[in-house]
């Protein structure tokens, strides 16, 4: 008789034990298949959070300008040159020329970034004081690092309205659209390890040239270089990047506002003998490339 319980306890313990094991194993399972899905919606939180919060210093630095507070303008200055993106809330008609003491400075989630900050040329948004207006008029827009294919727009018009593509997003068909922003598309393969860019200012009859090395002005695997040339006197200010590289083709991005730039230019690749990517007027007022390989630019 005690034998016999003995066994029975041996077979209720070697169940509970098989029991056991299951209940883990599923566990386990779950857990593998749950924290996954809890970090992608984590990563999707903290993109929405950090447009959230952005368009809310935006709205803040354009009430604080129409309240005149402090007898000043107010913005929002964005950067990327950091390991982790962030944006700067300042006072001050320009970032350049702020008073440093009043700056707050925001980073985004470890998860996020900016890929593009397209507001007319500029890195900054100031609003105008009484009306709430703003000339940086454009977007900022942010990703998932890992998954670019998540992102989110902000866009400001030049009215001052702030709107996410949660919300209103302005009409294209009715957008004012002009040559400080064009895209133009480039049907060649760039030896981005080999070959220059070449912007070739006219000045009094005469060029000044600066050469910009592709390889060092690389970017999350995308030409961009931002910059000034000095021609003649005055400081020329622009920036030209990609959207897309060698992907099969290439997308050129290219920034230049007439209150920075005066001079006529004409910009070319090193391994292009064909001829020129775009040229720009002392207006402003750009033309197509003389080059095989270039399409008609698109004013943004």
């Amino acid at each position: 008789m005690k034998k016999d319980m003995q066994c029975q306890i041996q077979n209720n313990l070697g169940f509970s034990l098989v029991e056991l094991l299951i209940i883990m194993g599923i566990v386990i399972i779950a857990a593998s298949l749950v924290i996954p899905s809890f970090s992608v919606f984590r990563k999707k939180s903290d993109l929405i959070n950090n447009t959230e919060e952005i368009i809310n210093i935006l709205r803040l630095a354009q009430n604080k300008t129409l309240a005149s507070e402090k007898d000043s303008q107010w913005g929002v200055y964005f950067s990327t040159s950091t390991l982790l993106h962030q944006y700067t809330f300042f006072k001050g008609s320009s970032y350049e020329s702020r008073d440093v003491s009043a700056d707050k400075v925001y980073a985004l989630s470890q998860g996020v970034e900016f890929y593009e900050i397209d507001l007319l040329g500029e890195t900054e948004l100031v609003f105008d004081r009484i009306v709430g207006t703003t000339s940086q008029s454009g977007k900022i827009s942010l990703r998932l690092k890992e998954d670019v294919s998540k992102d989110k727009q902000i866009f400001v018009q030049s009215s001052g309205q702030i709107t996410s593509t949660q919300g209103i997003t302005p009409a294209d068909i009715n957008r004012i659209k002009d040559s400080r922003h064009v895209h133009f598309d480039y049907n060649r393969h760039i030896e981005t390890s080999t070959e220059t860019l070449k912007l070739i200012f006219s000045h009094n009859s005469s060029t000044i040239t600066r050469d910009i090395i592709i390889i060092d002005n690389m970017k999350e695997g995308q030409i961009y270089w931002e910059g000034q040339v000095d021609v003649g006197g005055e400081s020329q200010k622009l920036k030209i990047h990609t959207h897309r590289l060698n992907s099969p083709d290439t997308q050129f991005c290219i920034h230049r506002d007439r209150r920075y730039n005066t001079k006529a230019l004409k910009v070319e690749i090193s391994g292009d003998t064909t001829g020129d990517l775009i040229s720009y007027d002392v207006e402003g007022q750009t033309t197509k490339g003389t080059s095989i390989y270039v399409s008609e630019p698109i004013q943004q």
